[in-house]
């Protein structure tokens, strides 16, 4: 019954928009998970001077399909989840503009737009952005036929706090009461990622997924990711660059480290200019430049890409 109804939900969601893309609702309406009865927030977008779409108070989440043309399909999908710190969704350089490059390569791409924690709206706020990305995997793996992809050939991608959100999924999925094989990607991507919320975490992204108060020690530690890898954790790769002021390096390096000492196999990539935020916009940071390439042969590794 459960796989019927998300089906069902997937296929309504098709079917309710007219766009180029198909955008999917996580959830029904009235079964949205955490959120309080009768609690209303009004979603906000806007450019910025940079050319960047933030997305703020994210109420319904949803999936956007980008699906590269079919004599090109390589049968492999990733689900993208853009950063902004649990406050924005930097929606375009992290998302759209990516989910495209992958279709260059044959990958379909699924643009995750998850809730931003808010207690105004939702309770165990900590829990809402992992419990929509576990949904959106969910959804494509359920329907991977209807796309034409392979349910064993699903991976994520994270930006930034996005990247937290793909490395909680990576090493979380099969905990906790919602559990599910289902939502286990087959492969990660993490790009500058927060990744702990101990001595080197991001604090503002730490701030908004736990709260400022009361946030117990095992907490941060249950979401500091490094510490949560084990030998289930999906093959990774990773991106940072040295000069990274908003994000420590030493984020990556210590999963890097942990997938190690776990037997995940794992590729990491450190650029010494860059800093943060830059997605495919690399042109003037010299070597950084090359991480597509990196990435692109890491996938054809891996028989992901055409």
């Amino acid at each position: 019954m459960r796989a019927f109804f998300l089906s069902m939900l997937f296929m309504s969601g098709l079917t309710a928009v007219s766009s180029a893309q198909d955008v999917i609702k996580l959830w029904p309406d009235d079964a949205i998970p955490n959120a309080i009865a009768g609690a209303r927030i009004t979603e906000a977008s806007a450019t910025d001077a940079n050319g960047i779409l933030r997305i703020s108070n994210v109420s319904v989440p949803t999936l956007t399909a980008y699906m590269p043309a079919k004599e090109k399909m390589s049968g492999a999908a990733v689900m993208i989840c853009p950063g902004g710190g649990y406050s924005i969704l930097a929606a375009s350089h992290e998302g759209s503009d990516v989910a495209r490059w992958f279709n260059e390569m044959g990958i379909a791409a699924f643009v995750l737009k998850y809730r931003l924690p808010n207690p105004d709206i939702m309770t165990n706020q900590q829990e809402v952005p992992l419990l929509d990305a576990m949904q959106g995997m969910t959804l494509i793996r359920q329907n991977a036929s209807r796309y034409g992809i392979d349910p064993s050939r699903i991976g994520v991608m994270g930006f930034s706090a996005g990247g937290h959100l793909a490395s909680t999924l990576s090493t979380h999925y099969h905990r906790g009461p919602k559990a599910s094989e289902l939502a286990k990607p087959n492969f990660a991507i993490l790009m500058y990622p927060v990744v702990t919320f101990g001595e080197k975490a991001h604090t503002g992204s730490r701030d908004k997924l736990l709260g400022k108060l009361n946030t117990s020690p095992e907490q941060v530690a249950y979401y500091s990711n490094e510490l949560q890898v084990s030998n289930l954790t999906p093959p990774t790769f990773l991106v940072h660059s040295e000069d990274d002021k908003a994000v420590p390096v030493e984020n990556s390096i210590n999963y890097y480290l942990a997938c190690l000492k776990n037997g995940v196999p794992a590729e990491m990539h450190l650029y010494p200019a860059g800093g943060h935020g830059y997605g495919l916009r690399t042109a003037k940071f010299g070597s950084l430049n090359k991480w597509p390439d990196a990435c692109k042969a890491w996938l054809t590794s891996l028989g992901l890409s055409k």
